[in-house]
C-alpha cells in the first residue's frame, strides 16, 4: 500500500505581485501545511492553477518543494490529451516526485472504454504510483465503478481522488476495489461521511486554512470516537462549503491572505474574489478565530 497518509492537501501556487511563480511562498506554504500534519502534497493540480502554469514553472515547483519538505509530493499531471499527458508524467518522474495524480480528460468526453485505455497508457509509461481523479462536475465525465475497478488492478494505479459528490458511488468503488487501493474524498465535506464507508482519507482544499482541525477530525474517527469527529465536521461545515462559493481556488487563495498567508492573486482566466465572497469568508475565519 502506497505511504501517502490521510491527510494530502491540494496545493495552491502562489503568486507575487506581477503575477510570477512565488518560489520562497510556495515553499513557506509546503513546510506550513506539514507542521499542520499534512502527509503529502498535491501539487500543480487545479487548486494549484495547473492549467496556466508553464512546464518550467511546474518542474521548478516539484524540484524546490521536494526538496524542502519531508513528506510526499503528487504532481497534478492530467490533460485532455493523452501523449501530452505521458509526456508530464515522465518529464515530472525526471523531477524526482513520489506520485502522479491524473484527472479524467475534460471536454472530450471519452466513453469508459476510452478512459481506461487513457489511464492505462499513462501507467504504463512511468514507474511512480499513480492516483486517478475524478470530477465530473469540471471535467464532463464520469469514471464509473467498474473503470475503476478494473484500473486498480494496473499494479501502478494505486489510488482514487473521488469527487464525484456521489456517496452511493464511493460506496460501490469501495465495494469493487482491493483493499490496498485507496480511495480519498475530493470533497473535504463528504470527508466523514464517505470514512464511515471506507474512504481513506481527503485531498483537501480545505486544509489550507483548517489543517489542523481536519486532521483532529480524521483521527478522531480512526480512534473510533465518532462523537467528536462529528462535532468537527460541523464545526467546519461551513468553511467546507464557502471555499467553494466560486471556483476553487478563487475563494481559498482569499482566506489564506485574509488569515496573513501571502499567495498573491490569480492568473486569468481567474479572478480574485469580489466583496461578497470576502464578506462571507471573513465571516467564517472569525467565527473559527482564524483572524
Amino acid at each position: 500500500m502506497v505511504e501517502w497518509g490521510r491527510l494530502i492537501t491540494a496545493m495552491v501556487t502562489p503568486f507575487d505581485e506581477i503575477l510570477n511563480v512565488d518560489y520562497d511562498g510556495a515553499v513557506s506554504l509546503a513546510k506550513k501545511l506539514e507542521e499542520e500534519g499534512n502527509t503529502a502534497l498535491v501539487i500543480t493540480g487545479t487548486t494549484g492553477e495547473a492549467p496556466t502554469l508553464t512546464t518550467e514553472e511546474k518542474m521548478n515547483l516539484y524540484k524546490i518543494i521536494k526538496a524542502s519538505v519531508n513528506i510526499p509530493i503528487i504532481a497534478g499531471v492530467g490533460t485532455n490529451n493523452t501523449f501530452t499527458s505521458i509526456e508530464n508524467a515522465r518529464e515530472a518522474q525526471r523531477a524526482g516526485v513520489d506520485g502522479l495524480l491524473v484527472v479524467a480528460p475534460y471536454y472530450n468526453k471519452p466513453d469508459q472504454d476510452s478512459l481506461y485505455c487513457h489511464f492505462k497508457e499513462i501507467a504504463e509509461s512511468v514507474k511512480v504510483p499513480i492516483m486517478l481523479y475524478n470530477v465530473p462536475g469540471r471535467t464532463g465525465c464520469n469514471i464509473l465503478p467498474e473503470t475503476v475497478e478494473k484500473l486498480s488492478q494496473i499494479k501502478n494505479i494505486v489510488a482514487l481522488k473521488e469527487a464525484s459528490g456521489n456517496i452511493t458511488q464511493f460506496a460501490e468503488i469501495i465495494k469493487r476495489v482491493p483493499e490496498e487501493f485507496l480511495i480519498y474524498s475530493g470533497d473535504d465535506g463528504l470527508l466523514l461521511p464517505a470514512m464511515s464507508i471506507g474512504c481513506y482519507g481527503v485531498v483537501s482544499v480545505a486544509s489550507h486554512v483548517v489543517g489542523p482541525e481536519i486532521k483532529e477530525m480524521i483521527d478522531a474517527f480512526v480512534s473510533n470516537d465518532t462523537d467528536k469527529a462529528r462535532e468537527i465536521h460541523l464545526k467546519l461545515l461551513n468553511i467546507f462549503k464557502d471555499l467553494f462559493i466560486i471556483a476553487n481556488p478563487i475563494p481559498v487563495k482569499a482566506a489564506l491572505n485574509m488569515t496573513g498567508v501571502k499567495v498573491g492573486g490569480l492568473r486569468l482566466p481567474l479572478t480574485e474574489a469580489r466583496e461578497k465572497v470576502l464578506q462571507v469568508l471573513e465571516k467564517d475565519l472569525l467565527e473559527l478565530g482564524k483572524i
